[in-house]
This record gives C-alpha cells, structure tokens and sequence, in this order.
C-alpha cells in the first residue's frame, strides 16, 4: 500500500514543482522581455522626464498638485493621497456620514477655489485605486478660472490649453490627464 501512495502522490509533486517553474519563472520573465521589446515605455511605468532628464511623475499614476498655479487631480484614498504603496479605495459606502462629510469639505473647498455650478463628481470623490491621473474635461474646466488668475493668463488660453490636452479612451470617455495638462500650462507660461 505504501508504493500506491508513492506512485499517485509522484505525478502531483512532479506537476506541482513542474508548473511552478513553468508559470512562477518562465512565463513571467518571457512576459516581460516581450513587454520590454514591444512596449518598453509602458513596461518602465509610462515616465515623464523634464528636459534635464529627471522623472518628474508619470502618464498612468496621479499624483498631487496642490499649488493654485496647477490644475489639481482629484482627492486619493490611497494611503495619505497618492500613495502607490497604498492604492485603494476608501471602501466608503454612498450611506457613509465620512464620506459624506469629506465630500461637502471638498465641495466647500472647490467653491472658495472659485469653481461655480455644478461641482463635478471626480472634484470631489476619490477614483477606486485612489491613483487615477486623470479628470473629466468639465472638472478641469472647473479650474480653468482659478489657474488663468493665479498666473496671470486670459481664461480663454487656459481652456484652449484644456481642450487641446483632452483625449478620447476607446470606450469613447473624454479625459484630460492632469500631469500632461500641468506641463503645456507650465510650456505656455515660458
């Protein structure tokens, strides 16, 4: 009885030990060099670099901007606000009074930036991985007003800069990422 035992538990280490190499080693590692060859940007993280070569943030990963100069991305629940080492959601629900609190205090704080009308949603509400680094058209445009001030430039400009920096997903959603909006505002200010 002892050799059965032997002879059906072989075959299950053997393909156990045989799999985890095959999908634990090979495939990743072939996964990546494919990656690498094709996509080698998008593989690296999707990095900006200033002129100087520095990384400066990138096209995939919000991060924050909280000078009135910039446009600001939306509020993050990842960790202490875009932390990637923390990406997630604040896990409240549409009955929470927390959430419902944080929101009106961003809704107050939006209004004292000056933005009138309807709030827009992704101003005020965090995206689900708490990272996302873009804003609808309507929430940029909202801040239109409170950059064109703060540096000095007609608001026409500003949303011209709005317009030319949105982009359409495949699914057909408007979006403007905020990073890519924060350098050609920081180009027309030269």
């Amino acid at each position: 009885m002892n050799t059965d035992i032997k002879t059906a538990v072989r075959p299950a280490i053997v393909m156990t030990i045989l799999f985890a190499i095959l999908l634990g080693l090979v495939y990743p590692v072939a996964m990546t060099g494919i990656g690498q060859m094709i996509f080698p940007a998008q593989a690296n993280g999707s990095l900006v670099r200033d002129a100087s070569g520095r990384v400066i943030g990138s096209t995939v990963v919000g991060q924050a901007f909280v000078a009135g100069r910039y446009f600001q991305t939306r509020p993050s629940a990842a960790g202490r606000g875009y932390d990637g080492l923390a990406s997630s959601g604040s896990n409240l629900g549409p009955t929470s009074k927390a959430l419902a609190e944080r929101v009106t205090q961003d809704v107050a704080t939006r209004r004292g930036e000056g933005v009138t009308g309807d709030v827009p949603a992704d101003l005020v509400t965090a995206s689900g991985s708490g990272l996302d680094p873009d804003l609808s058209p309507a929430a940029a445009l909202a801040q239109a007003p409170r950059v064109a001030r703060v540096r000095g430039l007609p608001a026409a400009r500003v949303r011209a800069l709005v317009a030319a920096q949105t982009e359409t997903s495949l699914l057909g959603d408007a979006h403007v990422n905020v990073l890519a909006l924060n350098r050609a505002l920081d180009a027309a200010a030269r």
